[in-house]
């Protein structure tokens, strides 16, 4: 595993290598947090900080904040050194972001010990990938959607972090908030596994019978994580993925399906789905029509505030639009 040790004391960063390369860890260092930001940035490998807490420029906490921020696709484990013993410290580097602290002077072995710890909790990221996995699974049957679950990860995602500032939302949306809504945000059709296949893959519109059909895989979707969720009650990232599958299909003015819910009764996962869901439709081709330009797409989603969607999220679209733009580039189809 690649790991950052990040101290403004040449002597500690050489201590700490030379245990870590010892115990067949591959290291960087850096002698303050602008630094672990760089080499981060260029190790999208790298899964765990050791980093001290007092430095100059940017300090241990400002650098696990800024971490925390940062657009990547697996999660960093985040250790911070310290002689900091107090319960408020303690608070607020939890609160930062960190995920252990290891006191000063350290053993050796403990900090063995804490990483190994860690390394066993970036274990759990393979359930994402199995998530991941299952939800491409599905998208397959449908080979029209391109790499329409990798835009919609990014389009909620963005749309997140700019809701976490709205007053409206900001004791709802946290760190954790937004890496589940972009953890489960490719689960939302998952449904359609059980639409049968001359409804799914019909190359055209459907007529309202077939409609009627292919809305209940919001339903089917429901069901399934709900029969989960009884078995392992309590799971966020299974609560979440049954929200935004059941109601990323609702309307903010309550037309919407499958249970016509109105306004804030729509949990919000769902309405952030809904923006970044139907974006990606209008600017992607079809068999059945051309792909919309990104200003078009912005008109009809403008359009919809307040009766299709919620008037701020539509609000955070606009704000974040160029990323949408990014993204859409990013994973551009063939």
């Amino acid at each position: 595993m690649q790991v950052l040790i990040v101290d403004d004391s040449k002597l500690a960063l050489i201590a700490l290598k030379g245990l870590l390369v010892k115990n067949g860890y591959e290291v960087f260092t850096a002698s303050n947090g602008k630094e672990g930001l760089e080499i981060l940035g260029k190790q999208e490998q790298c899964r765990a900080v050791i980093s001290d807490w007092e430095m100059p420029e940017m300090n241990g906490i400002e650098f696990c904040r800024a971490v925390r921020a940062q657009d990547r696709s697996g999660y960093i484990y985040f250790l911070l050194l310290t002689s900091h013993g107090q319960v408020a410290e303690m608070v607020q580097g939890l609160s930062a972001g960190a995920d252990d602290f290891i006191a000063k002077p350290y053993n050796p072995s403990e900090v063995l010990a804490r990483l190994r710890a860690g390394e066993r909790i970036l274990s759990l990221e393979t359930r994402d990938v199995a998530i991941f996995a299952l939800a491409k699974l599905a998208e397959s049957r449908d080979n029209d959607t391109g790499s329409h679950l990798e835009r919609v990860q990014y389009y909620c995602r963005a749309l997140s972090q700019y809701l976490a500032d709205h007053d409206r939302f900001k004791a709802q949306i946290d760190p954790e908030y937004i890496r589940l809504i972009f953890q489960t945000s490719p689960l939302h059709d998952i449904g359609k596994v059980g639409i049968p296949d001359a409804i799914l893959l019909k190359p055209g519109r459907l007529d309202p019978a077939e409609f009627e059909i292919m809305k209940t895989h919001t339903t089917i979707a429901a069901h399934t994580m709900e029969a989960a969720l009884e078995k392992f009650p309590g799971v966020a990232f299974l609560k979440m993925a049954k929200e935004i599958a059941e109601s990323h299909h609702e309307k903010y003015d309550g037309t919407g399906y499958p249970h016509g819910l109105k306004g804030d009764a729509i949990p919000l996962c769902g309405r952030i789905m809904a923006v970044g869901d139907v974006y990606d439709a209008l600017i992607s081709k079809r068999v059945y029509k051309d792909a919309f330009t990104h200003d078009s797409a912005r008109a009809v989603i403008e359009e919809g505030k307040g009766r299709h969607f919620d008037p701020d999220v539509v609000a955070a679209f606009l704000a974040v639009e160029d990323q949408f733009l990014d993204i859409h580039h990013r994973f551009a189809e063939e």
